[in-house]
């Protein structure tokens, strides 16, 4: 029988949250800093500021410049990477158990101490306006840019990479001060998780980061979801035509959350879904096809997509919002029992790699405010009924929709 897992939680007296997750078999070790500074915390006429912060934080320190923090993280064989999110910014790395508290330490000096050169926010700006020029050449990756303000509202639906003009704006004053406004102890979440002795990582947490930030003003608010349904086309030269389609979902604490994680699965998760045998095997209207969630704080959106050519548009609209009503009125044990399958064995497996433990509790950490066992995710999947999927279904109508197309023809007739 397998040994539990041991989560260990617990708030530091420096104000940062701690998860971690012992594996003492690991001959690898992980973290996760996520800094609660995101899109939702730029000025209005400084948007990509937070973007362009993360490609520039790592630049130099007090102590390295950027290539000695590089070749720093490098000289211990640690992978260390970044990403900014809507509500924050979360820095990762993975390195042999060893050289763990070094690598925290070059994190603590990247984090507390950056010095965000001219040349390299200069750099930074130029590279995030040809990331925006590079959108126009996929269409697919557009067409989400396009339909987030709409999905989300003005402040959610922000993009990383702001606007040409607004990138213009930023200098390295406004990094800074975003920076200062932002990054504190207080507003870190920390995920660790392999071969490590939790004790020993939380005491040096507790040193590298005690003080850091005292002064940080940034607001710990709720930014809402501003859903605004409507059928929208942005005219483009396109062979294909892509469409969008969202609708408000549930929050990754709603108790009804695993029944919606089941409804995507059985839509979209396999060549055995819906949406791929319904769509694209049998009438051929489409080349990708998918239905996914995605989840601000305290809200959700559930997605499909698609891309078809012109003349099937229409037909491909309707055939995606039929097969999800469809779903209500015919789900089977066998698909609802597939879907299980499906979403259990991929949490094992996923559970082989480090990193992606790691991640995962930090996604707990930042949705449910604690870890959240595997096992005690899988017994809410294996809980499910079919009587739950038609329930929720019919509970969560989708009378209002928000529709984005991409290419040379609107929807005719579309109701949003």
């Amino acid at each position: 029988m397998a040994t539990p897992e041991i989560y260990v939680h617990r708030t530091l007296d420096c104000g940062v949250e701690l998860a971690a997750l012992p594996l003492p078999g690991r001959r690898t070790a992980a973290y996760e800093i996520r800094v609660l500074a995101g899109l939702v915390h730029e000025p209005a006429e400084r948007l990509g500021l937070a973007g362009t912060l993360e490609e520039t934080i790592d630049k130099g320190t007090q102590r390295f410049t950027a290539q000695q923090l590089t070749d720093a993280f490098d000289a211990i064989g640690a992978q260390a990477s970044s990403r900014v999110g809507r509500e924050s910014m979360v820095f990762r790395c993975a390195c042999l158990p060893e050289y763990v508290e070094q690598a925290l330490e070059l994190h603590a000096e990247m984090l507390r101490r950056p010095t965000f050169p001219e040349e390299f926010c200069r750099v930074a700006v130029d590279l995030g306006k040809q990331e925006l020029t590079a959108l126009e050449d996929d269409p697919g990756e557009l067409s989400r840019r396009l339909i987030a303000p709409h999905a989300y509202g003005p402040i959610l639906g922000r993009h990383e990479h702001g606007t040409v003009e607004t990138l213009e704006s930023i200098r390295r004053d406004d990094l800074i001060e975003y920076w200062r406004r932002t990054f504190s102890a207080r507003r870190m979440q920390i995920a660790v998780g392999g071969a490590v002795d939790v004790d020993r990582f939380a005491h040096r947490v507790e040193e590298l980061f005690s003080g850091f930030g005292d002064g940080a003003t940034a607001p710990d608010n709720d930014y809402r979801l501003e859903f605004s349904p409507g059928v929208r086309h942005q005219m483009k030269e396109l062979e294909q035509q892509h469409i969008l389609i969202c609708w408000p979902g549930l929050s990754m604490t709603h108790p009804d959350a695993p029944i919606e994680q089941l409804v995507l699965a059985m839509l979209s998760d396999g060549m055995s879904s819906r949406l791929f045998v319904e769509v694209r095997e049998k009438q051929g209207l489409v080349y990708w096809v998918s239905a996914w969630d995605e989840h601000p704080r305290q809200a959700g959106m559930l997605f499909m997509g698609a891309s078809t050519t012109p003349a099937r548009c229409e037909q491909t609209f309707r055939t995606l919002l039929r097969e999800v009503d469809r779903l209500g009125e015919d789900v089977t044990e066998e698909e609802l029992r597939r879907a299980k399958t499906g979403i259990i064995a991929k949490s094992q497996t996923h559970g082989d790699i480090t990193r992606a433990r790691v991640s995962e509790l930090s996604g707990d950490l930042f949705h449910y405010g604690r870890p959240m066992p595997v096992e005690e995710k899988n017994r809410r999947i294996e809980a499910v009924t079919i009587n739950d999927v038609r329930r929720y279904l019919n509970d969560n109508r989708r009378d209002k929709l928000c529709v984005l197309t991409l290419g040379t023809r609107p929807l005719e007739g579309a109701v949003a």
